[in-house]
């Protein structure tokens, strides 16, 4: 691959200009166009879109109790730490995203579809 070059997978890491939650919140925000939901889950940061996979309906007015994400719409549960599935109606994995410290802030990882 020629300098400069990033492989289809890598992601481009993005600073979050707001403080990660306390745990058991989810927040939404927006970054690259995207419409994300920030959990935390025992003081560790978690990231996917905001999205259910099954509705396409905003999760984080959902409810989170542990690492299990409710839909607010239809009650189908997922894991946000990988997106699995967890109960019905929801049967496709949710997309999530790649968090890591940065500073004294933190980063998400957005990968280009293509």
């Amino acid at each position: 691959m020629p300098s400069g070059e990033r492989s289809a997978r890598e992601p481009t890491w993005v600073a979050v200009p707001l403080p990660v939650p306390p745990p058991g919140v989810l927040k939404p925000f927006a970054i690259a166009g995207r419409r994300l939901v920030l959990c935390n889950v025992d003081g560790i940061a978690y990231v996917l879109e905001d999205a259910c996979p099954h509705t396409g309906v905003a999760l984080s007015p959902g409810r989170l109790s542990g690492c299990v994400l409710e839909c607010p719409f239809h009650g189908g549960k997922l894991d946000v730490r990988d997106g699995t599935p967890v109960a019905p109606p929801i049967r496709r994995r949710a997309r999530t995203l790649p968090v890591r410290a940065a500073g004294a802030g933190w980063e998400v990882g957005i990968v280009e579809e293509g």
